[in-house]
């Protein structure tokens, strides 16, 4: 199945769900219903293909759906969100790190707005946060990394702890070449990710490649998400030593990733987190929620899949 098939008939099955959930309620694809998505994380690829479906499953459902993106700046979400509670809105939908905007959570309480997340932390405020398996997906791409390299290596890790959803990769990741005693993180990088985080890898990667010039004393490069993987894979090749057989892993599958990795040039690994079935079922969850339905569950888990030359056509392919 494609990467777009993959995406799309997920999708489509939560636009589906959440208009039959509307008409259940005896509410049909209401024009007056206003949400709010707020997210720092515009400039990242899973974070545009994810607010699509949700505007896309809006849309279908005849909502306004207001998007705020605040580059970067977390302290701006804040002050978004509590713009969003001040005007009213039916129902916000996040993707940031709960904790770091609590209080505007707490403004959204106050004024009775539901809250949702999409790929973001769990947090008591939130109906329900829907998101891929953290864990899984880091100990996927962590477990390739060290059978590729038969338990011996010097691994380079790009994490981001500030957002719940890739820190917790970082953590299973760590345990994983843990694990392996012959296995050594020579470095842990936290990139700026304000224009998506390649650029910075990038120069960081450089600066390592620099402080290791000698050929096979960097085994592997995981990140936690592809932007860093993509970085690190243009400072190699920029310094020419795509021979010397450096793995490079990442997580989401973007299209820069998935052409990568079909092109065999040292990026072998990624895992398609499906952000459409994301998006679509968040509004699915919004919507089941506005007609009066009890969501019982905390974190919502949407399907993903490890890609590697052995698929990636399958994913790239039209």
């Amino acid at each position: 199945m494609s990467r777009r098939k993959f995406q799309g008939f997920i999708s489509v099955v939560f636009i589906v769900a959440a208009l039959l959930s509307f008409g259940a309620a005896g509410i049909v694809a209401q024009d007056d219903i206003t949400v709010a998505v707020v997210t720092p994380y515009l400039a990242q690829p899973g974070t545009q293909f994810m607010v699509e479906a949700f505007q896309a499953a809006g849309e279908a459902n005849g909502w306004t759906v207001n998007v705020i993106d605040t580059a970067g700046d977390v302290a701006a979400a804040v002050s978004r969100l509590e713009d969003v509670a001040a005007q009213g809105v039916d129902a916000i939908v996040i993707n940031v790190d709960p904790a770091q905007v609590s209080v505007g959570l707490e403004a959204a309480a106050a004024a009775g707005i539901p809250v949702f997340g999409m790929d973001a932390g769990a947090d008591a405020n939130l109906v329900t946060n829907v998101t891929s398996n953290g864990y899984a997906m880091a100990a996927e791409t962590a477990t390739y990394v060290t059978d590729r390299l038969n338990g011996v290596g010097r691994i380079v890790m790009f994490t981001f702890d500030p957002y719940p959803p890739v820190q917790k990769r970082g953590i299973i990741a760590d345990a994983i070449f843990a694990n392996s005693p012959d296995i050594e993180i020579i470095d842990r990088v936290t990139p700026d990710v304000t224009d998506g985080g390649i650029a910075d890898s990038r120069a960081r990667m450089e600066a390592i490649l620099a402080a290791n010039p000698e050929a096979g004393s960097i085994s592997a490069v995981w990140a936690a998400w592809d932007q860093p993987a993509l970085g690190a894979l243009q400072a190699i090749e920029a310094a020419g030593r795509e021979g010397e057989g450096i793995v490079i892993v990442g997580i989401d599958a973007n299209p820069q990733a998935l052409d990568a990795i079909a092109a065999g040039n040292g990026f072998e690994a990624s895992v398609a987190q499906d952000f459409t079935g994301i998006g679509g079922t968040v509004a699915d969850a919004v919507a089941r929620h506005l007609a009066g339905e009890i969501i019982g569950q905390g974190v919502i888990y949407v399907p993903t899949v490890l890609v590697t030359a052995a698929n990636v056509a399958e994913f790239i392919s039209e």
